[in-house]
């Protein structure tokens, strides 16, 4: 592979890293509002065990995730949150 190809490649894979991360941060904001949506009493009933579980878990995702950008080798975890 040519200096010029390796450049190709290291751009290429930057424009996607972007790309994906402005959509997906963007997405996960968005969502993060609709949860604080969910603390609107007149709408809805809750317990605090049914806080602290929600930002629990949000907290342990995104530890994870950071973790994972710490050690640069992203693999995926397929926990599901479910209030119960």
């Amino acid at each position: 592979m040519t200096e010029k190809e390796k450049t190709l490649f290291k751009e290429n894979k930057r424009k996607k890293f972007l790309e994906l991360a402005n959509s997906r941060v963007n997405k996960t904001l968005s969502n993060i509002k609709l949860i604080g949506n969910l603390s609107r009493k007149n709408n809805y009933e809750y317990s605090e065990k049914d806080v602290r579980a929600i930002f629990s878990a949000l907290e342990k995702e995104l530890k994870s995730a950071k973790s994972l950008f710490n050690k640069g080798n992203g693999t995926e975890d397929k926990d599901e949150f479910r209030l119960k």
